[in-house]
């Protein structure tokens, strides 16, 4: 149809159905608003004509991060020692790349599906082998930039139905709220939040098989098979974190592990979540024959990892809340312990304490200031803009519980800390960061037997610019 004639028609309809002791009133403004918009419909009819008669449909997207900090902190490896002290004035700054990731998808059509993701991690790395004249022509290998480059994601999916999908591949283990909402548009902070980042795998990605759905009224769920962490990796800091992916060129699968998430969103604005993890770790090695092992003190030893946790977001009413508790526990921590520490030089583990138990819980929350601007703007820029005050707070413990050891031995791995800043959003996709930071270390039982501060607080303040977008061609 001839869109003038639409607008034609629709102005005589329009005062058809107005009395006639009223005016009407039609701007020049307003006709062309109108004439836009039916462009944009006939537009939108035949691009749906054109995607019809295509037997595919190719997705790209992705997310990042660009980030600067300075830390009034100390980064060197001691400070956590026995003299903290002397690094009580030490500062540090930095800027980074934390995450650049690419999405790649396409759908073949009755159901099937692929998806990839390579993320590059602080630069991705630089390496070469030049020949060096000023020496004598040698073969010299350099790297010039540290960094990761990792294929996180690889996978193919059936869709039978709403209810019922089956996925196969290289994706995402979505226990707790960081893996399954890790895009930098998802959390206020410039980086990511500290305590599910530091004891559980972020972003956890594992070759696995999973079965996933919803329903109409608003309930989500997967259900994940996949292989075990590896004990021989876990240590103090990030508790069973290092276990997840492998050091080797395949994944050791001589244990197996479930996963499972479900979410609600049926209340507008709302989503509340319970995600779990359970599997052995002990026997996922290459350093001992089952038969070794079966011969040793260690024939018990399983090394079950328990992980349990729950998250929310709300938004409305200007405001945006986002909440976690992630509580993790290892049977046979001592005994597992025990055995890395005596592996020999140059394995893979840290050789290091673990605990048995470890926590990460924090919140958020944060309120558009432009909330009500947006309300009675006029144009569609000024809508779709955000600017939120917001605050967080963490307390995160990667030593919880362990055995053998005097309590005070880790303090330094748990801490709280409390976060400000600010987050404005030209876009959607498109974020701008900053925020101030402080580290509370925990007390505990000095030398001298007083109690008080143990190690020093890491106040900190980062900038950053952010990105998250899909785009179908």
């Amino acid at each position: 149809m001839n869109k003038h004639l639409f607008v034609l028609i629709s102005l005589i309809v329009c005062t058809l159905g107005v009395r006639a002791e009223d005016s009407i009133k039609v701007s020049s403004a307003d006709l062309q608003a109108l004439v836009e918009r039916v462009e944009r419909l006939e537009q939108k009819d035949s691009l749906s004509q054109q995607v019809g008669k295509r037997r595919g449909k190719f997705t790209i997207g992705g997310y990042g991060e660009i980030t600067a900090k300075h830390c009034f902190y100390s980064n060197n490896y001691l400070r956590y020692g026995k003299n903290p002290e002397k690094y009580a004035n030490d500062h540090y700054g930095e800027f980074d790349l934390p995450h650049v990731v690419i999405y790649m998808g396409y759908d073949f059509g009755k159901g099937w599906s692929a998806g990839t993701e390579i993320e590059f991690e602080h630069g991705g790395t630089e390496s070469a082998i030049e020949i060096e004249e000023e020496e004598g022509g040698e073969y010299e290998g350099e790297i010039e930039r540290g960094g990761e480059v990792a294929l996180e994601q690889f996978w193919l999916q059936k869709r039978f139905n709403q209810y019922a999908i089956l996925r196969a591949g290289m994706q995402v283990v979505p226990v707790g709220a960081l893996n399954a909402h890790h895009e930098s548009t998802e959390y206020f902070g410039v980086y990511r939040n500290e305590g599910e980042f530091t004891i559980i795998p972020s972003t956890w990605h594992e070759v696995a098989l999973t079965f996933m759905g919803s329903t109409p009224n608003g309930w989500h769920y997967q259900a994940m098979f996949l292989p075990g962490l590896d004990s021989d990796r876990f240590n103090r800091k990030n508790w069973v974190k290092p276990g997840a992916g492998s050091p080797y060129e395949f994944k050791l699968a001589n244990v197996f592990a479930g996963a499972a998430r479900v979410d609600y969103t049926g209340i507008a604005g709302l989503r509340l979540s319970l995600s779990g993890y359970c599997g052995n770790s002990f026997r996922n090695t290459l350093s001992k024959t089952n038969a070794e092992l079966d011969a040793s003190a260690y024939k018990d030893v399983k090394g079950t990892v328990s992980i349990g946790s729950f998250d929310f977001a709300y938004k409305g009413y200007g405001f945006v809340t986002r909440g976690s508790v992630t509580y993790g526990h290892l049977s046979d921590a001592a005994a597992i312990t025990q055995y890395n520490i005596s592996m020999r030089k140059g394995s893979v583990s840290s050789k290091q304490w673990v605990a048995s138990d470890a926590i990460a819980a924090g919140i958020e929350a944060g309120y558009d200031l432009l909330d009500r601007f947006a309300v009675r703007a006029k144009t569609a820029s000024l809508k779709e803009q955000r600017l939120y005050l917001f605050a967080r707070y963490d307390y995160y413990d990667s030593m919880l519980k362990y055995d053998n050891q005097p309590t005070d031995m880790y303090a330094w791995c748990g801490r709280h800390r409390a976060a400000v800043g600010v987050n404005y959003f030209p876009i959607p996709q498109i974020g701008v960061k900053a925020e101030f930071s402080y580290g509370i270390l925990k007390q505990g039982t000095r030398a001298d037997g007083t109690r008080g501060k143990l190690y020093n607080d890491e106040p900190q303040v980062a900038i950053g610019i952010v990105y998250a977008g899909f785009y179908e061609l």
